[in-house]
Protein backbone atom coordinates (compact mmCIF):
# COMPACT_ATOMS: atom_id res chain seq x y z
CA UNK A 1 0.00 0.00 0.00
CA UNK A 2 1.33 3.49 -1.21
CA UNK A 3 -1.01 5.77 -0.08
CA UNK A 4 -1.89 6.35 3.40
CA UNK A 5 -5.13 5.03 5.21
CA UNK A 6 -6.81 7.24 7.52
CA UNK A 7 -8.97 5.69 9.90
CA UNK A 8 -10.81 8.09 12.53
CA UNK A 9 -12.04 6.82 16.36
CA UNK A 10 -15.04 9.31 17.79
CA UNK A 11 -17.46 8.66 19.93
CA UNK A 12 -19.23 10.40 23.50
CA UNK A 13 -16.54 10.88 26.24
CA UNK A 14 -15.77 7.72 28.32
CA UNK A 15 -15.92 5.29 26.05
CA UNK A 16 -12.14 4.48 26.68
CA UNK A 17 -11.37 5.63 23.05
CA UNK A 18 -7.99 6.81 23.92
CA UNK A 19 -6.98 3.89 25.65
CA UNK A 20 -8.22 1.78 22.47
CA UNK A 21 -6.25 3.86 20.41
CA UNK A 22 -3.26 2.99 22.36
CA UNK A 23 -3.97 -0.40 22.38
CA UNK A 24 -4.59 -0.86 18.55
CA UNK A 25 -1.69 1.35 17.96
CA UNK A 26 0.60 -1.45 19.92
CA UNK A 27 -1.28 -4.30 17.95
CA UNK A 28 -0.18 -2.57 14.51
CA UNK A 29 3.39 -2.11 15.34
CA UNK A 30 4.16 -5.16 16.09
CA UNK A 31 2.83 -6.99 13.41
CA UNK A 32 5.35 -4.03 11.60
CA UNK A 33 2.99 -1.17 10.32
CA UNK A 34 3.76 2.08 10.10
CA UNK A 35 1.57 3.75 12.05
CA UNK A 36 0.78 7.66 13.01
CA UNK A 37 -0.96 8.90 16.07
CA UNK A 38 -2.74 12.28 15.83
CA UNK A 39 -5.50 14.26 17.85
CA UNK A 40 -7.70 16.75 15.61
CA UNK A 41 -7.86 18.98 18.85
CA UNK A 42 -3.70 19.07 19.20
CA UNK A 43 -3.62 19.68 15.40
CA UNK A 44 -6.41 22.56 14.82
CA UNK A 45 -4.07 26.00 14.80
CA UNK A 46 -7.88 27.84 15.43
CA UNK A 47 -8.57 25.46 18.61
CA UNK A 48 -8.56 28.22 20.93
CA UNK A 49 -11.18 30.63 19.42
CA UNK A 50 -13.39 27.97 18.54
CA UNK A 51 -13.52 26.71 22.05
CA UNK A 52 -14.43 30.23 23.15
CA UNK A 53 -17.38 30.17 21.08
CA UNK A 54 -18.35 26.67 22.15
CA UNK A 55 -18.53 27.47 26.09
CA UNK A 56 -20.52 30.64 24.67
CA UNK A 57 -23.10 27.96 22.70
CA UNK A 58 -23.29 26.19 26.03
CA UNK A 59 -24.32 29.23 28.08
CA UNK A 60 -26.91 30.27 25.77
CA UNK A 61 -27.60 27.33 22.66
CA UNK A 62 -28.28 29.55 19.60
CA UNK A 63 -28.27 27.95 15.84
CA UNK A 64 -26.78 30.62 14.59
CA UNK A 65 -23.98 30.27 16.82
CA UNK A 66 -23.98 26.64 16.54
CA UNK A 67 -23.67 26.69 12.90
CA UNK A 68 -20.25 29.50 13.26
CA UNK A 69 -18.75 26.53 15.89
CA UNK A 70 -19.64 23.75 13.00
CA UNK A 71 -18.31 26.00 10.75
CA UNK A 72 -14.94 26.52 12.57
CA UNK A 73 -14.04 23.22 12.94
CA UNK A 74 -14.80 22.37 9.53
CA UNK A 75 -12.08 24.79 8.43
CA UNK A 76 -9.82 23.48 10.53
CA UNK A 77 -10.42 19.90 9.68
CA UNK A 78 -9.91 20.89 5.98
CA UNK A 79 -6.54 22.99 7.12
CA UNK A 80 -5.26 19.57 8.60
CA UNK A 81 -6.52 17.82 5.58
CA UNK A 82 -4.09 19.91 3.08
CA UNK A 83 -1.35 20.67 5.58
CA UNK A 84 -0.88 17.82 7.75
CA UNK A 85 -2.43 14.45 6.27
CA UNK A 86 -0.13 15.22 3.33
CA UNK A 87 2.88 15.16 5.11
CA UNK A 88 2.69 12.08 6.47
CA UNK A 89 4.51 9.04 5.69
CA UNK A 90 3.20 7.07 2.36
CA UNK A 91 1.91 3.85 3.76
CA UNK A 92 1.61 4.33 7.42
CA UNK A 93 -2.03 3.62 9.32
CA UNK A 94 -3.18 7.48 10.44
CA UNK A 95 -5.01 7.35 13.31
CA UNK A 96 -6.83 10.10 14.56
CA UNK A 97 -8.44 11.18 17.49
CA UNK A 98 -11.84 12.75 16.46
CA UNK A 99 -13.10 14.11 13.06
CA UNK A 100 -16.26 14.88 11.67
CA UNK A 101 -18.22 12.35 13.15
CA UNK A 102 -17.84 13.24 16.74
CA UNK A 103 -20.17 16.22 15.61
CA UNK A 104 -22.69 13.94 15.63
CA UNK A 105 -22.48 13.46 19.24
CA UNK A 106 -21.52 16.88 21.16
CA UNK A 107 -23.95 18.86 18.58
CA UNK A 108 -27.62 19.52 19.66
CA UNK A 109 -29.00 21.99 17.15
CA UNK A 110 -28.14 21.52 13.99
CA UNK A 111 -29.06 18.01 11.72
CA UNK A 112 -25.67 15.96 11.54
CA UNK A 113 -26.39 15.79 7.53
CA UNK A 114 -26.10 19.62 7.65
CA UNK A 115 -22.76 19.77 9.68
CA UNK A 116 -21.89 16.50 7.22
CA UNK A 117 -22.26 18.49 4.14
CA UNK A 118 -20.20 21.43 5.51
CA UNK A 119 -17.34 19.21 5.96
CA UNK A 120 -18.04 17.79 1.82
CA UNK A 121 -17.94 21.62 0.87
CA UNK A 122 -14.37 21.97 2.40
CA UNK A 123 -13.55 18.87 1.13
CA UNK A 124 -12.63 17.93 4.57
CA UNK A 125 -10.49 14.28 4.23
CA UNK A 126 -13.21 11.14 4.26
CA UNK A 127 -11.87 8.51 6.44
CA UNK A 128 -11.06 5.03 4.83
CA UNK A 129 -12.84 3.62 7.52
CA UNK A 130 -15.01 5.76 10.51
CA UNK A 131 -14.93 3.60 13.67
CA UNK A 132 -18.08 4.95 16.44
CA UNK A 133 -16.71 3.93 20.07
CA UNK A 134 -19.57 3.43 22.47
CA UNK A 135 -20.70 1.74 25.24
CA UNK A 136 -23.96 2.22 27.33
CA UNK A 137 -24.04 5.59 28.66
CA UNK A 138 -24.12 4.26 32.12
CA UNK A 139 -20.85 2.70 31.75
CA UNK A 140 -19.13 5.64 29.87
CA UNK A 141 -20.38 7.92 32.63
CA UNK A 142 -19.26 6.00 35.36
CA UNK A 143 -16.09 5.51 33.90
CA UNK A 144 -15.62 9.35 33.75
CA UNK A 145 -16.76 10.01 36.99
CA UNK A 146 -14.22 7.84 38.09
CA UNK A 147 -11.04 9.34 36.62
CA UNK A 148 -9.07 12.46 38.35
CA UNK A 149 -9.64 14.19 35.64
CA UNK A 150 -13.74 13.76 35.74
CA UNK A 151 -15.15 13.79 32.05
CA UNK A 152 -13.49 16.84 31.13
CA UNK A 153 -15.99 18.00 29.00
CA UNK A 154 -17.21 21.53 27.74
CA UNK A 155 -20.87 20.43 26.60
CA UNK A 156 -21.91 17.28 28.73
CA UNK A 157 -22.47 17.63 32.44
CA UNK A 158 -25.41 15.69 33.19
CA UNK A 159 -25.87 11.98 33.38
CA UNK A 160 -29.08 12.81 30.47
CA UNK A 161 -26.82 14.74 29.04
CA UNK A 162 -24.41 11.99 28.22
CA UNK A 163 -27.53 10.04 27.18
CA UNK A 164 -28.29 11.69 24.73
CA UNK A 165 -24.92 12.26 23.51
CA UNK A 166 -24.76 8.74 23.02
CA UNK A 167 -28.22 8.19 21.59
CA UNK A 168 -27.69 10.88 18.70
CA UNK A 169 -24.00 9.48 18.11
CA UNK A 170 -25.25 5.30 17.32
CA UNK A 171 -27.43 6.94 15.42
CA UNK A 172 -25.29 8.58 12.90
CA UNK A 173 -23.57 5.24 13.31
CA UNK A 174 -26.20 3.24 11.94
CA UNK A 175 -27.39 6.11 9.22
CA UNK A 176 -23.36 6.35 7.89
CA UNK A 177 -22.73 2.47 7.97
CA UNK A 178 -19.29 3.42 10.67
CA UNK A 179 -17.89 0.69 11.80
CA UNK A 180 -19.57 0.46 15.93
CA UNK A 181 -17.11 -1.02 18.57
CA UNK A 182 -18.59 -1.34 21.61
CA UNK A 183 -16.09 -1.08 23.92
CA UNK A 184 -17.91 -2.65 27.12
CA UNK A 185 -15.74 -5.42 27.39
CA UNK A 186 -12.14 -6.33 28.01
CA UNK A 187 -9.73 -3.90 25.98
CA UNK A 188 -8.21 -6.57 23.47
CA UNK A 189 -11.81 -7.76 23.00
CA UNK A 190 -12.62 -4.08 21.01
CA UNK A 191 -8.87 -3.89 20.19
CA UNK A 192 -9.51 -7.21 18.11
CA UNK A 193 -12.82 -5.64 16.68
CA UNK A 194 -11.23 -2.35 15.03
CA UNK A 195 -7.94 -4.45 14.01
CA UNK A 196 -9.65 -6.84 12.12
CA UNK A 197 -11.57 -4.52 9.83
CA UNK A 198 -8.19 -2.44 9.51
CA UNK A 199 -6.86 -5.18 8.01
CA UNK A 200 -10.03 -5.63 5.83
CA UNK A 201 -9.78 -2.31 4.36
CA UNK A 202 -5.77 -2.60 3.98
CA UNK A 203 -6.76 -5.60 1.66
CA UNK A 204 -9.25 -4.16 -0.35
CA UNK A 205 -6.37 -0.97 -0.90
CA UNK A 206 -3.82 -3.66 -1.97
CA UNK A 207 -6.71 -4.86 -4.81
CA UNK A 208 -6.43 -1.59 -6.54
Amino acid sequence: MNRQLFISLDGPKGTGKTTLLEAITKVLRADDKKVIRLCEKKSDPYRAETMALVNRLVRNPDRDLELKVCERLADSRAWISQHVLPEQPAGSIVLIDRWYPSDAAFRRILPFAEILQLNIERNVRVPDLHVGVVTAPETSWARAVARRRGLSSTVIHKLEEQVACTKAFEQAVADHNWVLCRNEGSIEDATLQVVSRIYKVLALASDY
